[in-house]
């Protein structure tokens, strides 16, 4: 190995050193297995918009850009001349849904999507403080002007005790999943809190094929009283 190899590879240690991968450093949070596992979320921040109607369509598409656009302004604020106090390195956070059906969804026999509502996040590192939020509206709407801009919310939410499994392949395949999960709530004494569940997805889905696809399905649960 020459010097400049040995710098080089020596530099890139250092940045896997400093960077925060959620993928390595919250794996219990975000990488669960086929099967399901009992998790204590933490309170995060996150930047939410909420809509409704089919996922395949316009809108969504457009809502999901304004969420990324705000969550690359914070993660790109050191090369925009601002950097955050406490501010580290790091990869964006996946993106996440909480799912839930209109009333007219829910009283009909079949799923029809476009009776869906969403509350998309992504979320943020906690250094992010307010001063940090209103610094990233100004840096997207500079950059790309956007009505939706808006409609976005910045919250801190705690999940506290629930239950997540790794759903691998299309989804509308998902029930197979919360049938697991169903069972395994039923065998160790816990129910569901809310008929709402949470959805983190891992991969693109629009630059991946549906049997790849890799979702993180999560509800929050609570014990079963004697």
């Amino acid at each position: 190995m020459n010097r400049n190899t040995f710098r080089y590879d020596f530099r890139r240690r250092q940045e896997d050193i400093m960077k925060h991968e959620w993928r390595k450093a919250e794996k219990e949070l975000y990488l669960p297995q086929t099967s399901p596992v009992l998790v204590q979320i933490p309170k995060q921040r996150f930047f939410i918009i909420q809509g409704k109607g089919d996922p395949n369509g316009e809108d969504f598409a457009k809502r999901v850009e304004t969420l990324y656009s705000l969550a690359y302004a914070i993660r790109m604020m050191p090369k925009n001349g601002f950097i955050p106090p406490g501010y580290f390195d790091y990869t964006v956070y996946p993106l996440e849904a909480v799912w839930s059906l209109t009333d007219r969804g829910q009283r009909m026999d079949t799923l029809d999507k476009n009776e869906f509502l969403y509350k998309l996040m992504i979320r943020q590192p906690d250094f992010a403080d307010n001063g940090t939020i209103l610094k990233a509206f100004e840096i997207a709407g500079r950059k790309k002007p956007s009505e939706l801009l808006n409609e976005v919310m910045f919250e801190e939410i705690e999940q506290g005790m629930s239950v997540q499994i790794l759903h691998v392949g299309p989804y509308d395949e998902e029930p197979v999943s919360f049938e697991k999960i169903s069972r395994f709530l039923e065998e160790n004494g816990y129910q569901r809190s809310s008929k709402k569940h949470r959805e983190i997805y891992l991969n693109d889905f629009r630059k991946t094929t549906p049997a790849r696809l890799k979702t993180v399905l999560r509800c929050q649960i609570e014990k079963i009283s004697p």
